[in-house]
């Protein structure tokens, strides 16, 4: 038998969990309707950004511009990957150094590729940053190798995922036939030759290698070129300086740095807004982030104007 006392005491208890249990259903509820509320903001302020982006002035001054200069698949396929390749540094330095390699190398770069000597003549004597004109040449060599081999570049690299199924381990294989047919993994210790094409399974985020299959998968809209069979929802964000400082600061990951983890997480936060083409705000934002010179912090000059503001987290109160 049990005294009135403790079936009181049983029954209060029961009572309380149902109490909690309906509270902690409230409490989700209300953290639901504030995540809802914030990926609204969050999605308004991003769409926002890519409206307002004044592209055909921002895409004069990005390094795509150059591959719209050709209208060969061939040739737009290996400037594109030329000039992903220098892109690093101060976008003047790194606009006019690759001018000066597509000036040496002529008007039609596939054609020319075809033939090592002459490439490396073309070349012979440029410098960028870590590299030579032999780094440079190994590069578009192995390239257009791969090229002619699988039909395009871009034929090469869907292959590769198709069979890992795999974005990492497709781009390694990819990177290393073009290392391999090219030379360039002859010299392992040249930070030129290694630095160039850099492998993807190092764990950083490969910006340079992002921003190149940016160019070629994500459909044709004046910026990027849609010449390669792969879907945009395979994409992850090429994580440059810019990008992981607006990516930390509006809520898209609370990684730092610029790791392939960073990539996946910011990525992962633009699937919930399109999941078929989750790096199509790449562009707008890291032309925001050129042009705003983010303080990451509470500035209410430099501040002043920025698409992001509003959802960013020194701001949001």
């Amino acid at each position: 038998m049990t005294s009135p006392r403790r079936d009181a005491a049983q029954a209060a208890a029961r009572k309380d969990a149902r109490a909690a249990a309906r509270e902690g259903v409230r409490a989700a509820a209300r953290k639901d309707a504030r995540a809802a509320a914030r990926d609204a903001a969050l999605k308004a302020a991003l769409d926002e950004v890519r409206a307002r982006c004044a592209v055909e002035e921002r895409r004069a001054q990005d390094p795509v511009s150059f591959v719209h200069r050709y209208t060969d698949p061939a040739d737009q396929e290996l400037v594109a990957l030329l000039a992903a390749s220098l892109a690093f540094g101060n976008v003047k330095a790194l606009r006019a150094k690759i001018g000066e390699a597509l000036d040496r190398l002529g008007p039609e770069i596939a054609r020319v590729a075809d033939d090592p000597r002459a490439v490396s003549a073309r070349l012979r004597g440029f410098r960028h940053r870590v590299y030579q004109g032999r780094d440079l040449a190994g590069l578009l060599v192995g390239a257009r190798q791969v090229q002619r081999a699988s039909g395009s570049l871009g034929a090469a690299f869907a292959a590769e995922l198709s069979r890992s199924g795999d974005l990492r381990q497709a781009l390694g294989a990819w990177v290393r036939a073009i290392r391999t047919a090219g030379g360039l993994d002859r010299r392992p210790n040249d930070r030129g030759a290694a630095h160039i094409l850099p492998d993807p399974e190092k764990g950083s985020a490969t910006k340079r290698l992002m921003l190149l299959l940016r160019w070629m998968i994500r459909p044709a809209d004046g910026v990027d070129l849609g010449l390669w069979p792969v879907p945009p929802s395979a994409l992850l964000i090429p994580v440059d300086t810019h990008i992981e400082k607006l990516g930390y600061n509006i809520g898209l990951t609370d990684r730092r740095g610029a790791t392939w983890k960073t990539a996946e997480e910011i990525t992962a936060a633009l699937r919930r807004f399109d999941a078929a083409d989750p790096v199509k705000y790449d562009f707008a934002l890291c032309h925001l982030g050129m042009l705003q010179q983010c303080p990451s912090q509470r500035d209410p000059v430099r501040c002043e104007g920025c698409g992001v503001k509003a959802v960013c987290r020194y701001w949001d109160e």
